[in-house]
């Protein structure tokens, strides 16, 4: 099977009989400055965008790993527009080639932001995800479709994608079945469908907390200690913040509270709204069939500030600004990631591609 390269200088041995690589990254999240520098990097016609050069520093971590999952905060418009951002998105569809192209298999859908365009945005969203050959789960085209697990085969492993969030900015009346919203039983429930429907590992990303708090809130913590409880849930990986959160370890498995921006350019510019954080997670199974978590390593990151806009790896002596806001950021990621003690449970900055 493929074995993920990026998780140390040496990546040792699989302790287990076969091991695999999971990546996970924060919000991706497109202001009008973003798909306008995508307008500029495809230099053709005034619909043509291009967001492989934003995305292209990922693709060294993305592509080693087995299975690479992003979150797509916002929904996708049709070919030609128009586009708008904040408060009620509605991005240029390109994203989904783009993000397929960098190495994502997946994408998970559920967040406040999922019914800014109605049903058909969610529809439209779905449609192009599939056409891009992204997986995806959170929000559904039917009750069908929300009632089927969402299985994805990579390296010979099947794992079971859930994603849930909050709520939806007080939209109208929809269906129930349209988006996933945060119910503890909900989600167990989703979980234990995808283990009958034949999941080896769960996955499960969670759309909840306070915007540009590095802190988890209650709901967050007793959510992922309820999941993480359950021999269902594998992993649980954390969006809306729009900072990086904690990385902790509960029940011998980990949760990423909150994983920061992927791809951001909020009006109100803060240098924590451009951080971000990508988690890989190395999971081993024994003779008896059983997997765990065998290693969580992370790489800080930022969007550059200056035009052009673009995904940038903090690690190591890598550059990608002014130095010493570049020493900033790492040490507040690497402060918000330790605060729930990952560090002392095994969790590293990784230091090489």
């Amino acid at each position: 099977m493929a074995q993920s390269t990026a998780l140390g200088d040496q990546d040792p041995p699989c302790p287990g009989v076969r091991c695999f690589s999971l990546v996970v990254t924060g919000d991706v999240l497109l202001h009008p400055p973003l798909w306008e520098q995508a307008l500029a990097d495809a230099g053709a016609g005034p619909d043509d965008f291009d967001f492989g050069p934003l995305l292209a520093g990922q693709t060294e971590y993305v592509q080693p790993a087995d299975l690479a999952v992003c979150h797509l905060e916002t929904p996708l418009g049709p070919d030609g527009g128009p586009y708008r951002g904040y408060p009620s998105f509605r991005v240029p569809p390109e994203i989904a080639r783009d993000l397929a192209g960098v190495g994502y298999d997946a994408c998970s859908t559920a967040s406040n932001h999922s019914l800014d365009d109605g049903g058909d945005g969610v529809d439209r969203t779905l449609d192009t995800l599939d056409a891009a050959g992204l997986a995806h789960a959170g929000t559904a085209r039917s009750a069908a479709e929300a009632a089927t697990p969402t299985l994805v085969e990579r390296a010979g492993v099947t794992v079971g994608l859930v994603s849930a969030t909050y709520g939806l900015n007080g939209s109208p009346d929809h269906p129930d079945w349209q988006v996933q919203t945060l119910s503890t039983q909900q989600i167990l429930d989703q979980a234990a469908a995808a283990r009958q429907a034949g999941a080896e590992l769960v996955i499960v990303s969670v759309h909840a907390g306070t915007e540009y708090r590095t802190a988890p809130t209650d709901q967050q913590r007793d959510l992922a200690a309820a999941l993480l409880a359950d021999p269902d849930v594998d992993f649980v990986a954390g969006h809306h913040a729009h900072v990086v959160q904690p990385l902790e370890q509960i029940n011998g498995k980990w949760v990423a509270y909150g994983l920061g921006n992927t791809v951001a350019a909020h009006e109100v510019e803060d240098v924590g709204n451009r951080e971000g954080l990508l988690v890989q997670v190395r999971f081993s199974q024994d003779e008896a069939g059983t997997w765990t978590t065998a290693e969580v390593a992370w790489v800080p990151s930022v969007v550059e500030d200056e035009k052009p806009y673009r995904w940038c790896s903090l690690v190591a002596a890598a550059g990608c600004g002014d130095p010493a806001a570049d020493a900033g950021s790492r040490a507040r990621i690497a402060e918000a990631v330790n605060a729930l003690g990952a560090a002392d449970a095994g969790a590293h900055p990784v230091d090489r591609p």
